[in-house]
């Protein structure tokens, strides 16, 4: 029964982007936050939340259409509606005409701050963030978060840690609380303070877990590699948790994200990619490759990932912003992605990413995954792949090819037809490096000399004798790479022995 919550969960969340997810989520907080005001849970109206509300939505959609159109950017909705409720969240509702200038200077500042403070077409800061932190400097007003309170730490909890799920950044949320709770009890016990008090204040009244699950995580403004991640996460949880003030300066939630989205910006990838649509071939039943030139080439690792946005009429609850991995070799002059597509049920994206005319553009930026080579060359490694999930796979070998770099990799490579199995002939050719692989059917042919059925761990024992002494790959469905994630770990591979390859549907 648990088990099959988990996977109802895990289709619901594969089949959105996490933009719309983070959108419902908050929609349901205001939802929820407004039935709050109506039975005086909260200190402020029903009237009041809800005319802020129409003021700050208004402000920003306008706002953001007005800088658009300046700066000459395309506009995507989902995010200005996103940056709405995030300040209705953070900004005490408005009970005056000053209150309701000052809600609407900070929508404004927090949609200009994604076109003005950006470099490369890409902002550096949180926009209800840096909103907040200079309405303070300039004293317009300051940020209450009020969103912080009893009655909605269990909705947060659990809205959140779906958000999370579907971002893979638990890590990132455990360091910064971790750190966060250390620092606040640390200037709480120099001070003085009753600790247990601070402790159930920072439980039951804080909007530590509002500003951690929505604000921390956001994609565009935090690093997209794990061990950057884990330094922003320290970074922002000791300034967030510590107890400072230098001139204007003093240390808030906003101060701290604002700080860390510097880092963030300072250490990623801080290009905005425009790429030009070449060609398409179909290469299985339903997947085709898509080429794409650029005019200047960036530098990435085979394996790595970028967020592509395309904007088009129409777009469905997928957005208009996926991820996919890039198929391409650094080492080659065009930038490939190998897509599965079900012409009935694909996204509107993937429909319009399919009727793209050569020449078309699209954008591309947040490079980022840690699915990638170790450092060590020496260190045996087994890559699973399942499906499309062969993509990062293609990326990597062709690298190590074009490269005459030799690894001990054994590839696993499953299909349920023959017909699926992609870049065989690139997979055949990596003999030379040292690549062996196995192609696993479960649908096979009369005459087929492969492996058939699923990977168990006799076919892993058999193939890979030294299995203990390997670091495994994974790639493909969720539901692939959870179910070989429990294999592995019933042959004895120790977690950090896994790396699985960032997939939120496909």
């Amino acid at each position: 029964m648990f088990l099959s919550i988990l996977r109802t969960i895990d289709e619901l969340l594969n089949g959105i982007t996490m933009y719309r997810a983070m959108l419902y989520f908050l929609i349901i907080l205001w939802i929820l936050s407004a039935t709050l005001s109506l039975v005086d849970a909260l200190p402020f109206n029903f009237l009041e939340i809800t005319a802020s509300s129409f003021v700050i939505l208004g402000a920003c959609y306008i706002s953001n259409k007005l800088f658009s159109k300046i700066f000459k950017v395309s506009t995507n909705l989902e995010s200005t509606y996103i940056t709405a409720l995030i300040l209705i969240f953070i900004i005490l509702p408005a009970k005056s005409f000053p209150d309701f200038v000052f809600i609407a200077l900070a929508s404004v500042f927090a949609m200009g701050s994604k076109y003005a403070l950006a470099i490369n077409k890409k902002h550096i800061f949180n926009p209800a963030g840096i909103a907040v932190f200079l309405t303070a400097i300039f004293s317009i007003g300051y940020a209450s978060w009020w969103i912080g309170n009893f009655w909605t730490l269990i909705p947060i909890l659990i809205g959140g840690l779906l958000i999370v799920k579907k971002i893979q950044r638990i890590s990132l949320i455990v360091v910064f609380l971790i750190t966060f709770l250390g620092a606040t009890l640390y200037f709480s016990f120099i001070n003085q303070s009753d600790i247990p008090s601070t402790i159930k204040s920072l439980v039951l009244d804080s909007p530590i877990l509002f500003f951690s699950f929505v604000m921390l995580v956001e994609p565009l403004t935090s690093p997209t590699r794990k061990k950057m991640q884990i330094i922003y996460g320290i970074l922002v949880g000791v300034l967030a948790g510590s107890q400072f003030s230098i001139g204007p300066f003093y240390s808030t939630h906003e101060t701290a994200l604002v700080l860390g989205n510097i880092f963030a910006f300072l250490v990623g990838f801080r290009r905005r990619l425009v790429l030009t649509f070449l060609e398409k071939s179909q290469i299985a039943n339903g997947v085709y490759e898509l080429k794409f030139n650029l005019n200047k080439k960036f530098a990435y690792l085979p394996g790595q990932y970028l967020e592509w946005t395309l904007s088009h009429n129409k777009p469905d609850s997928r957005g208009v912003r996926r991820y996919f991995t890039i198929a391409s070799s650094p080492t080659e002059d065009t930038v490939r992605l190998g897509i599965k597509i079900n012409k009935e049920k694909s996204s509107s994206f993937k429909k319009t990413l399919m009727d793209l005319e050569n020449g078309s553009k699209i954008n591309a930026g947040q490079l980022g995954g840690d699915f990638v080579l170790p450092e060590n060359k020496s260190e045996k490694l087994v890559f699973i792949a399942g499906g499309i999930g062969i993509t990062p796979f293609r990326s990597i070998v062709k690298y190590l090819i074009d490269k005459k770099e030799k690894r001990d990799i054994v590839l696993f490579y499953c299909a349920s037809d023959v017909s699926d199995l992609v870049y065989r002939d690139l997979f055949e050719s990596a003999k030379s490096i040292g690549l062996k692989t196995h192609y696993v059917c479960t649908r096979p042919p009369q005459g087929w000399k492969g492996k058939t059925g699923r990977i168990d761990e006799e076919m892993i024992k058999e193939e890979v004798p030294d299995f203990s002494a390997r670091t495994f790959y994974l790639s493909g469905p969720s539901a692939m790479v959870d179910g070989y994630k429990k294999l592995l770990k019933s042959l004895g591979i120790k977690p950090q022995k896994i790396v699985t390859d960032y997939f939120p549907g496909y």
